[in-house]
């Protein structure tokens, strides 16, 4: 496949195909940075990737010249003769025309052969967090996730204690993964090209995730601490024992006028363990 804004351009065109604002659709045309993602992503043939929003299908390509298989979704089905043009020649691909977030992909993955399943994906800018919280909440066993996001969305995934980016969502996807920056990506590199510059992601499934004695409680004792982010632990929590909570932060120096964006993961397990073991 050949890599540039007039290539996709024709490709486009030749297909009768027009750009939807709505469906987020920003078409990847460096061929750089699609090798750069495929290489630090570390597929191979024992790998099936799970691609969502493949669009003109510019990573799918590459995808399939290294990984066992790529499934991907797509919710555009007007897509579908820019794919077949640009997908003709691979064998190890398949495209389902539905909404991943409606689509039952955990019986879609019973039907292949793998070692390991990665999600790998220029993901749609607006959808990109529903499409990582279904992930976890149907209970996809995915080894890995690398997806392009937009900047602003990442600096939240991957953000720390303390700062400005770190809230529930930080804490939420911390306790299932290690997340770190792969690469900044220039908006440059897509067409159309968007208002806002990207980044790459990388998320690897925690082997050992820590003990959490009820999770639902666990993550709604998370969401509420943040509930008003700009107020103290002792307004946001005044629902819960305070006098547990309390207890908990004083082993690290910390009492109820702290706010919940200065607490590790850790400090929220051992509260919610302690509250939990209190009901």
């Amino acid at each position: 496949m050949l890599y540039s804004p007039v290539k996709m351009k024709q490709l486009l065109e030749e297909n009768g195909f027009n750009i939807k604002k709505n469906f987020g659709q920003n078409f990847i045309v460096d061929e750089n940075i699609i090798t750069g993602i495929i290489s630090r992503a570390g597929v191979d043939k024992d790998t099936l990737v799970l691609e969502i929003g493949p669009g003109a299908g510019s990573l799918t390509y590459g995808l399939c010249d290294h990984a066992g298989m790529v499934l991907c979704y797509e919710i555009d089905h007007k897509l579908k003769p820019v794919l077949d043009a640009t997908l003709k020649e691979k064998k190890n691909v398949k495209i389902i025309f539905e909404d991943f977030l409606k689509s039952n992909v955990k019986d879609e993955l019973k039907k292949y052969s793998y070692k390991k399943l990665y999600v790998v994906a220029n993901l749609p800018y607006y959808i990109t967090t529903p499409i990582i919280v279904k992930l976890i909440e149907d209970e996809i066993d995915v080894d890995k996730i690398v997806v392009m996001v937009q900047k602003e969305v990442g600096d939240r995934f991957k953000a720390v204690p303390g700062t400005k980016d770190y809230g529930s969502l930080t804490v939420f996807l911390d306790y299932y993964f290690d997340i770190k920056k792969v690469m900044d990506i220039s908006k440059n590199v897509f067409l159309p090209k968007p208002n806002v510059d990207s980044i790459v992601v990388e998320f690897q499934k925690k082997e050992t995730k820590l003990m959490v004695n009820n999770p639902e409680y666990f993550f709604k004792l998370v969401r509420d601490s943040f509930k008003q982010k700009r107020k103290t632990l002792r307004n946001n929590l005044k629902h819960y024992d305070l006098e547990t909570v309390e207890h908990v932060l004083k082993k690290y120096n910390l009492d109820l006028s702290v706010r919940a964006e200065h607490l590790t993961l850790e400090h929220f397990v051992e509260m919610s363990n302690a509250l939990w073991k209190e009901k």
